[in-house]
């Protein structure tokens, strides 16, 4: 056989590969929306350009769960981002043969070494989450409060001395934007650096943080900001804090939501100043105001002071010995109560060093919740019911022993 001859018959053996991969990956997508959506069993026809969303009814739990089948059946691990990302079974096929690299689990070594406190370095005669705040500056400002992790090994410790500076920063940032004390500002941030800063430098200003959800999808961002334009109004939203990636479409909330007049990256809060003292509060000053999914209505707001969020948590860490030596696993999102309550600013009270983990890495991979737990030797951390039962779908009992060191998760 000739040389010419060789090149083609090389080009269908890929041909022949990728097709075999895109019918194999067509059937674990039809699988799994059959398996949610019965009625679907008889007309359902996956393509690679059937949208995940709308044709499949795939949800991001449904998406985390097809992400741990085609894992499973192809020994690849896809890269987090195409949980939200992905559109199509066409992007997930282009993923796929990206990726070609089976993922070697690594119990690791732990990262986060915080000095040794005494129970009494918490504050408990605090009145207020920016007393809490101030309280640790002073007496521990380089000890490590937040541990950001990005992607399998990258992890950024945030100090209290160094998310105060932050935040006197954004704070002096919204003042000079107009910021007036008791105004709402909403913080629509993925999970990372400028969402710590953002609400603590609200806090510091004097207004009032509306933590909302960023959008899953980036493809759906500005359909995402028109249903969260209920919101903004709702709670009379002044300013609105946004990521660097959404701020042009960010823009057209200002016709949605009328009491609306500043749409504002962190970036662009940063560099003008910083706030010398944050601004007074008192026990019943108006802290936070979370608001529900609206999986089964409209989201609705609760208003939640400072004193209702520190009697809380001090409740939560009383019943479960909660204290400095602890330290604390999370990739819960932090516009969630359970994320930005029951995790964060419960460790914050009580100096509890956090690791914070993407909710995207979890779904994308539950395996790192569980590695992350044993690497740092955690001793807290807290999931819905679907977070356990992702794990058991996703590890299997001979790999806990990569999750462990010494014997213990």
């Amino acid at each position: 056989m000739n040389r010419p001859d060789a090149e083609p018959e090389h080009a269908d053996e890929q041909t022949s590969s990728t097709d075999q991969r895109a019918a194999r990956l067509l059937q674990i997508a039809h699988d799994l929306s059959v398996e949610l959506h019965p009625h679907l069993h008889s007309s359902l026809k996956v393509r690679l350009d059937s949208d995940l969303d709308r044709d499949l009814g795939f949800d991001s739990l449904s998406r985390a769960e097809l992400m741990l089948r085609i894992g499973r059946a192809f020994g690849v691990h896809l890269p987090d981002r195409v949980v939200g990302e992905a559109d199509t079974p066409g992007d997930l096929l282009h993923a796929l043969t990206a990726a070609g690299i089976r993922e070697v689990a690594s119990p690791g070594t732990a990262t986060l070494t915080a000095p040794k406190l005494d129970t009494d370095a918490v504050p408990i005669a605090a009145s207020t989450l920016i007393e809490v705040m101030q309280a640790h500056v002073l007496a521990h400002p380089d000890r490590p409060h937040v541990v950001l992790q990005a992607g399998e090994s990258q992890e950024t410790a945030i100090t209290y001395a160094a998310l105060d500076q932050a935040a006197r920063a954004v704070a002096f940032g919204l003042q000079a934007k107009g910021l007036e004390a008791g105004e709402r500002v909403a913080i629509m941030l993925p999970t990372s650096a400028a969402f710590f800063h953002a609400f603590m430098g609200v806090l510091y200003a004097g207004g009032i943080p509306v933590p909302i959800y960023p959008p899953f999808r980036k493809s759906q961002v500005e359909d995402h900001l028109r249903r969260q334009a209920g919101i903004l109004r709702n709670a009379a939203v002044s300013i609105l804090i946004i990521d660097a990636e959404m701020s042009q479409a960010g823009t057209l909330l200002y016709g949605l939501a009328e009491t609306l007049r500043l749409v504002v990256t962190v970036e662009a809060l940063n560099g003008l100043g910083e706030l010398a003292d944050p601004a007074p509060a008192m026990s019943d000053t108006t802290a936070l105001i979370q608001y529900t999914s609206g999986s089964t209505g409209d989201p609705k707001g609760v208003v939640l002071s400072h004193g209702n969020l520190l009697a809380n948590i001090r409740a939560m860490g009383e019943a479960i010995g909660a204290g400095p030596a602890d330290v604390f696993v999370s990739w819960l999102p932090l516009y969630h109560d359970m994320g930005l309550i029951g995790a964060w600013l419960s460790c914050l009270h009580f100096a509890v060093p956090t690791v914070i983990m993407s909710p995207l890495s979890f779904l994308a991979n539950p395996r790192r919740w569980l590695r992350t737990i044993g690497q740092h030797r955690a001793t807290l951390s807290v999931a819905p019911n679907f977070a356990f039962e992702l794990c058991l779908k996703a590890v299997k009992d001979e790999e806990i022993g990569a999750f462990t060191k010494d014997g213990v998760v």
